[in-house]
């Protein structure tokens, strides 16, 4: 898929969800408008604009619904259910904590209401670097490592994960597991992503074997796929995080391969993870649309 092309599917979304604000909304629909998977469609959303697909149109709904509160006499349970809320209580409560007040204040004169603006996404043609990466056929392997469910609503996975790096490293599952498992790198999997319930679970792990006795630890298996592997060179975590970007940014849209929905892990070899010349790689199961 060209920049343009996905550019201008990606407009036609927006605009799809945005003329659906005050009817139900399913992913799959939007998805379909893009013509990509729901999975790649919500993957791509969250890592260029920061915000997920369902928190996006949950700010949106609520910004249409203060707005209409402080212009019209409609009544609070007409714009709750409107705007897809069940009870007037969800919906106050869903509106307090994106205003900071009641349905009801909305109304008084001079309050002070938050906006969520309509998102738009633009065409960036930077052009001044090539984007290396190569595709790594691999059969399912076993890992062993420890797991955390996490939201990503509000970008709660952002801060927690290096937390769990931390008390990893701290109390020494990080040097045991490599003891355990038959690999020498570490591997950060995005194990399983709901997007819509907005859950990750996510693992700090080694690779092992299904003979391996993993001393406590869980197990899993990733599943055979066909990788994208991109590498990163540079001190922690700024590199890495830029490649990230680039990759949701400038790799996907100017590729045409899809992410298959699948693990996807950042591979860490032993060394200074602070240091310039520190190497790592990014690894996402992809197809080829």
């Amino acid at each position: 898929m060209a920049d343009l092309e996905w550019l201008i599917r990606m407009k036609d979304a927006l605009d799809y969800m945005e003329s659906k604000m005050t009817e139900p909304l399913r992913i799959e629909d939007v998805a379909k408008v893009a013509h990509v998977s729901p999975f790649h469609f919500q993957r791509m959303f969250a890592m260029l604009t920061g915000v997920t697909v369902a928190d996006y149109i949950r700010k949106r709904r609520l910004t249409l619904a203060a707005q209409e509160l402080a212009i019209s006499k409609i009544r609070v349970l007409d714009v709750a259910l409107k705007y897809g809320y069940e009870s007037p209580e969800a919906f106050a409560k869903a509106f307090r904590k994106a205003h900071g007040l009641t349905p009801s204040s909305a109304r008084e004169p001079g309050v002070q209401l938050k906006a969520f603006p309509r998102l738009s996404f633009h065409l960036s043609l930077k052009g001044d670097q090539e984007m290396e990466y190569k595709i790594v056929e691999k059969p399912a392997f076993t890992v062993i490592g420890k797991s955390m469910e996490v939201t990503t609503r509000d970008g709660e996975n952002l801060r927690r994960i290096p937390e769990f790096w931390n008390e990893c490293n701290a109390d020494g599952t990080s040097d045991k597991l490599i003891e355990v498992g038959t690999g020498k790198d570490w591997l950060g999997i995005c194990m399983s992503m709901d997007m819509e319930k907005e859950l990750l679970s996510y693992w700090i792990g080694v690779e092992g074997t299904p003979e391996t006795d993993p001393q406590g630890y869980e197990t899993a298996v990733i599943p055979a796929a066909s990788w994208a592997v991109f590498t990163s060179a540079g001190p922690m975590p700024d590199a890495i995080q830029k490649v990230w970007q680039r990759i949701f940014q400038e790799w996907f849209p100017g590729t045409g391969y899809e992410h298959t929905g699948g693990p996807e892990f950042e591979l860490y070899p032993p060394g200074d993870t602070g240091a310039e010349d520190y190497v790592c790689e990014v690894w996402i199961p992809v197809l080829k649309k």
